[in-house]
């Protein structure tokens, strides 16, 4: 076996990922409260919540090894290549949990953790192993684990979920498919060579456009909503119209396109998309 690095064991923690969690989790954090909170919570509930994270997307490289080498996005992931081995991983995986549950029980509060620790269950455990290859909708169901990290900064603060947390969850929530969605045209081969039913793989590409387009109009609906719950005020909402045309603008591309030029687009700008709303979230609460 080749050798493993230090680089090795965090690619499979998918750092930009977790990073992007971590983000939405110190945003439900500052929203949820208005008089400030410990720096303790800050910095460990995030730690555990990105440690837990992080062994779900580990646990994830090795329940999708044999389809990694297929695809052309995974073929050189650290397990594929036979530079960490199937056991390691597995070791590594349940050393983070153990680690992250450690930290989220002992001092952040016991909901936070369960909550948490469901949501590896859920992307691990049922997406990764079951959902992912029973249904096109599997990204649709399955994305209620990846939008749980703003109400999990909630949680860490007010130790109860809230219907404003739960907006944030929502918006997570609905943008998820049409950021899959986006990348799943732009790999439309690879996943056919898996055998993963995508919804392009299943229904064709210009279906998964229309649909991409109607999550689109749905997720500008959704991403009012802090806006007209009075979660947040002009800096916000300001900024997310702007962030919303440039959304609509790719998706209205992608839909009219012949060719599949803009999937790539499209999936780019949603990464980007998501964090801007979020900072945007985090300015308004703190100079609005």
């Amino acid at each position: 076996m080749i050798r493993a690095s230090i680089n090795d064991y965090l690619e499979l923690c998918k750092p930009k990922v977790v990073l992007l969690m971590i983000l939405t989790s110190v945003v439900g954090m500052c929203l949820a409260s208005s008089e400030g909170f410990p720096l303790k919570i800050l910095l460990l509930g995030n730690l555990g919540i990105a440690l837990v994270a992080s062994a779900a997307a580990v646990l994830n490289h090795l329940a999708d090894q044999h389809i990694d080498k297929l695809m052309r996005r995974t073929k050189n992931r650290p397990i594929v290549k036979g530079k960490i081995s199937s056991k390691n991983s597995l070791i590594f995986a349940t050393t983070l949990t153990i680690t992250g549950m450690g930290i989220l029980l002992l001092w952040v509060n016991p909901l936070t953790a369960i909550l948490t620790f469901l949501s590896l269950v859920g992307y691990a455990g049922i997406y990764t192993l079951y959902l992912k290859y029973a249904t096109p909708q599997n990204i649709v169901i399955g994305g209620i684990s990846g939008a749980i990290p703003p109400l999990l900064g909630w949680t860490a603060i007010t130790n109860s979920v809230t219907k404003e947390a739960l907006i944030l969850v929502l918006i997570i929530f609905v943008w998820t498919p049409w950021h899959f969605w986006a990348l799943a045209i732009n790999r439309f081969e690879d996943y056919a060579k898996a055998k993963i039913p995508m919804l392009p793989n299943t229904h064709g590409i210009p279906f998964t456009k229309l649909n991409i387009l109607l999550y689109t109009i749905l997720l500008i609906c959704v991403s009012a909503l802090p806006f007209i719950t009075q979660m947040s005020g002009m800096i916000y909402i300001t900024g997310v119209v702007f962030a919303d045309l440039i959304f609509l603008y790719y998706s209205i591309r992608l839909y009219l396109s012949k060719n599949n030029i803009y999937a790539l687009k499209t999936f780019k700008y949603s990464v980007n998309y998501l964090g801007l709303l979020f900072i945007f979230l985090l300015l308004d609460h703190y100079l609005y």
